[in-house]
Formats: structure tokens, sequence, C-alpha cells
């Protein structure tokens, strides 16, 4: 696993950054209809979950097994398309399919971490993305009459830290690529 991610650290990058877009539109746009909320996260989860299985088709021989990710990545695409399936879910409803994506996200990242941290140190970035998206699941099921316009601040803020936090993660995995070099199963460069 810490193969494909050094190697695959423009993945996190790419992560962090729609996380922070998402984030930053949420904000600014927080009286959007519930239709519009529907449809940004529907992109963001399905986005997000292909980015997950991506990470886990390109994964290498002797890494740790592909499952994680792949669920990961099914919740994220599950919670995409029902999101377009039923645009006019209500707001209780969209908090409950957003929360639970959340904690299942959130577990699989503090997972992945912890694996990690035999391999490299800085994990400690992965895990606070992997804790700050089951604080955003279980604060969403503590409060879930809070409001529509509570929920588009709370989601935008948790992707904005999310997306920040996996930047700093996907910058640590490309330093250590440098650092270390080739890794095993990479081809040389040419000279």
């Amino acid at each position: 696993m810490f193969g494909t991610l050094v190697r695959n650290w423009w993945v996190v990058l790419i992560r962090g950054l729609l996380a922070i877009a998402f984030g930053v539109i949420a904000l600014l746009a927080p009286l959007a209809t519930l239709r519009a909320l529907v449809i940004v996260f529907g992109l963001y989860a399905l986005v997000d979950g292909v980015a997950a299985i991506f990470a886990a088709v390109w994964r290498q021989a002797g890494d740790p097994p592909w499952w994680a990710l792949t669920i990961e990545g099914v919740v994220g695409i599950g919670a995409g398309l029902v999101a377009f399936v039923w645009p006019g879910l209500t707001a209780l409803t969209l908090l409950w399919v957003i929360a639970f994506w959340a904690i299942v996200t959130g577990v699989f990242a503090i997972v992945t971490a912890v694996r990690l941290r035999r391999e490299v140190s800085g994990e400690l970035l992965y895990i606070l993305a992997g804790l700050a998206s089951v604080a955003l699941g279980v604060l969403m099921l503590a409060r879930p009459l809070a409001g529509a316009l509570s929920l588009v601040w709370l989601i935008g803020l948790y992707a904005i830290v999310a997306g920040v936090l996996f930047i700093g993660a996907s910058i640590r995995l490309h330093g250590v690529k440098h650092r270390i070099g080739q890794l095993p199963g990479e081809l040389p460069h040419p000279v």
C-alpha cells in the first residue's frame, strides 16, 4: 500500500483539491437550493469514489489487500448515484446519506493511515482527515434538524479542512518518493 500511495501521490493531491473546491462552492453559495447541493455532493462523491477505486486498481504485487479502497470507492459512487437518481431528497434524507458516507470514508482513511505508520512519518495528516470525516458524520447524525444552511456550512468547512489535510499528505508522499528514489516494481528512468 505504501508503494502505491507514494507512486500515486498525485491522486491524493487531486482528492484534496476537489475537496477544497467543493467546500469553497458550498460556503460561497449557502442559499443554493437543496437540488444544487444534491448535484454538487453527487459529483464530489462520484469523483472521490472513482479516485478510491483507481487507487485500488493500480496497486502493485505485495501491497496489502485492495478491499478497503474498493469499498470506500463503491460507497462514494453509490452515494453519488443516489443523489442523482432521487434529486428530490429532503434535507434530512440527504443528511443521513452524507453522514453515512462521511463515517465510512473516514474510517477507511484512518485504517489506511494506521497501516502507513509503519512505512512513513507524517501519517497523522491522513488520520486527521479521517477523523474530520468521522466527526462530520457523527455531528450530522446527532443534530439532524439543524437546517439546510447549517448543513451546507458544515459540509463546506469539512471539505476545506479535509482537502488541506489531503494536500499536506500528498506533499509528504511526493517528498518520500524523491527521498527514497526508485520504488520496488518501478522501471528505471531512461538516461
